[in-house]
């Protein structure tokens, strides 16, 4: 029976995505996470029962292996890594490491537990690529295979993103969705009725993982998936500009943000953490764009800018 090398690193709140995404560069086959803030506000929502968790201000991200690799020379490699993003001021906190082997049975077990349809908006629902799954009339699903990385999409800047999205898209329009991860708002934003979506992410593996999920759902050719550094470079104008990816990042997209949005276009920015809110609310008002939403879940914050001179009905205006 094969062995699979299971490493789990908790991590501050607000690097769960950069770490996650070392993990897969270091040869991990999928990532699992457990964050307490899953489960803030959730009572009643779709009938579904929550156990009572603990709150803290950090997540435990799993990363599997085969066991064909060398774990010491990951960890090593992982330590190493991890000690550059504390040097950056990425790590609030010392990651904290551990180590374990699953044979075959446990792998499977333990990677597709965490995972279910889950009803994200009222008629968006994101489904693990090998469910049964029958949806209701009128009810939209995203297909996602967990397994090639990126998590699912339930995350709560996730299910943020994908609010907003529902909320400013009525057909017809051109996205572009930046740091697209696993593609899940791409996805979103087709089956919501954008007629083009334009999809980047500085990580190949990241642009692969995202080509194959939304090559697992149909009438997706209206997406186009491609390695690009943020907004750098990128010529083509968009009614919608969705980016969920750290607030550092953020603010260094919200110029060219401005340049490809259209006159009442949105930007819609996710991943923000608490006490990174003032800074990117800043960083994107002084590029001329006006607060219109604001969604908050746990300690993450969304936000929904509009380009526009008329500012009666945005915050502030």
């Amino acid at each position: 029976m094969e062995t699979w090398q299971e490493v789990t690193i908790r991590v501050n709140r607000e690097a769960e995505e950069v770490v996650s995404n070392l993990l897969i560069e270091l040869g991990s086959q999928g990532v699992a996470i457990a964050d307490s803030a899953d489960y803030v506000g959730q009572e009643d929502r779709y009938g579904e029962i929550f156990p009572e968790v603990e709150q803290n201000d950090t997540v435990a991200i799993t990363a599997y292996y085969p066991d064909t690799l060398d774990l010491a020379e990951v960890t090593s490699a992982l330590k190493e890594r991890l000690a550059e993003l504390e040097g950056m001021g990425l790590l609030a906190s010392p990651a904290k490491l551990s180590s374990q082997t699953l044979d075959e049975e446990d792998w499977a077990e333990n990677w597709k537990k965490y995972y279910e349809p889950t009803r994200i908006t009222h008629d968006l629902t994101i489904v693990p690529s090998w469910t049964d799954y029958e949806p209701t009339t009128g009810e939209k699903v995203i297909r996602l295979d967990p397994g090639m990385a990126f998590g699912t999409g339930t995350h709560p800047t996730t299910k943020m993103s994908l609010f907003a999205l529902s909320q400013v898209l009525r057909g017809g329009e051109t996205v572009l969705d930046v740091g697209t991860g696993s593609g899940v708002l791409s996805i979103a934003s087709s089956l919501l009725g954008a007629k083009e979506i334009y999809a980047y992410d500085l990580d190949e593996v990241a642009v692969r993982v995202a080509q194959e999920n939304i090559d697992l759902n149909s009438n997706t050719d209206n997406i186009h998936v491609s390695a690009n550094d943020l907004l750098n470079g990128i010529t083509q104008e968009a009614d919608v500009i969705v980016a969920n990816i750290l607030a550092d990042i953020l603010v260094n997209l919200v110029e060219d943000a401005y340049r490809l949005v259209k006159d009442k276009g949105y930007l819609i920015m996710s991943g923000i953490i608490a006490d990174k809110l003032d800074m990117v609310v800043a960083a994107t008002q002084e590029a001329g764009f006006f607060l219109e939403t604001h969604l908050i879940q746990g300690e993450w914050n969304a936000l929904v800018f509009k380009k526009t001179d008329d500012i009666s009905g945005v915050i502030g205006g």
